[in-house]
């Protein structure tokens, strides 16, 4: 089968080669890949900067943002053939620490999980691919031009499920929510912040592009200023950071409503100084009783509700989220980012 690989941490090794058929296992469906959605994690690891072949492969098959058909599935696993599916990304460790035994591997203690084309396991970037049933997620079959956004949609519901979690510590009721950035995650976290009813704001650098029309037709308002301008007009109860730009990061911290949720979903570079009155924030947080969390990853009640909030979706709006369509052989112009895109995705 054809398959994008890559030798983890070695730039440049990034191709489309000939890999073995995957065999199937105990429990296991057999599945037609579809299509394959592209981001930064990918594209960090085609660049060398992290990533984990199996044990005793040279080789890592990438692509973690997956969407298939069912070819083969066991009598007694709740699939069958045709079915379109997802497959989850990240597995407990073997040993499962306690987070990992109660099914929350997205809060893994000790660092022995495993992901699909990230760590030590091959992804769904190849025109075959197996995944255990317990970790396969079928879709709605409308869902087929689309069901690549599901993997990301999990980032989201998991941040605004942790965000409703840590909001009913005492009363809560947001009514507006402000989004730095405005990529796919930001996208996703303005579409999930609608669907919950809040008067969503977005802020992101572009003037123009497909990006502030994707968010006016959410009932969404755009914004290109900056944090303490959008935030200073608005007060919004909660912030979900999407940039990891590191200016956008403190200010996000620094200017939200007392009491206020940020969420940081963005990662940042190293090596960026920032000069800030660490004093003053702190101040802030403590004096208002502000929360500030990371949040990475999702489990398998994550994957429940991206499922969910995609059906609810209108189903025009996801579909112009994708900005290209790229044929599996033509990975380096996925990989390439182009003005106007909003999310890549690479068909199998």
């Amino acid at each position: 089968m054809r398959a994008l690989t890559v030798i983890p941490l070695q730039a440049g090794s990034a191709a489309v080669t000939d890999m073995p058929d995957p065999e199937l296992g105990p429990g296991e469906l057999l599945v037609d890949g579809i299509a394959l959605g592209v981001c930064s994690t990918d594209r960090e690891i085609m660049a060398g900067d992290y990533g984990w072949a199996p044990p005793g492969a040279e080789r890592l098959i990438l692509g973690h943002e997956s969407l298939g058909r069912v070819r083969e599935a066991p009598p007694d696993s709740g699939f069958a053939p045709g079915d379109l599916v997802v497959g989850v990304v990240r597995r407990p460790d073997p040993e499962p620490c306690p987070a990992c035994a109660r099914g929350e591997f997205d809060f893994c203690r000790n660092g022995r999980y495993t992901e699909r084309g990230i760590k030590e396991l091959h992804g769904y970037g190849s025109e075959l691919w197996t995944v255990e049933a317990d970790y396969a997620v079928k879709l709605d079959p409308e869902l087929e031009p689309v069901g690549m956004l599901m993997e990301p949609t999990t980032i989201l519901a998991k941040a605004w499920d942790q965000i409703e979690r840590i909001g009913a510590r005492a009363y809560f009721a947001p009514e507006r929510v402000l989004v730095t950035g405005a990529g796919p995650i930001g996208l996703l976290a303005a579409l999930l912040g609608a669907q919950r009813g809040l008067e969503v704001h977005v802020l992101d650098r572009n003037t123009d592009g497909p990006k502030p029309e994707l968010v006016a037709a959410l009932g969404a308002r755009y914004h290109h200023s900056d944090v303490a301008t959008v935030a200073g007009e608005v007060n919004p109860e909660v912030i979900v950071e999407a940039t990891g730009a590191e200016q956008v990061v403190a200010e996000a911290m620094a200017h939200n409503a007392a009491a206020g949720i940020v969420c940081l979903t963005g990662v940042s570079s190293e090596g960026r100084p920032l000069t800030i009155d660490l004093g003053s924030l702190n101040r802030d947080i403590v004096l208002e009783n502000d929360v500030v969390f990371g949040t990475v990853n999702a489990n398998l009640r994550h994957y429940a509700m991206a499922a969910e909030a995609l059906a609810a979706a209108d189903r025009s709006w996801l579909e112009r989220m994708i900005s290209r369509r790229v044929p599996l052989e033509e990975f380096e112009l996925a990989v390439e980012r182009q003005p106007d895109d909003v999310k890549v995705v690479l068909d199998l």
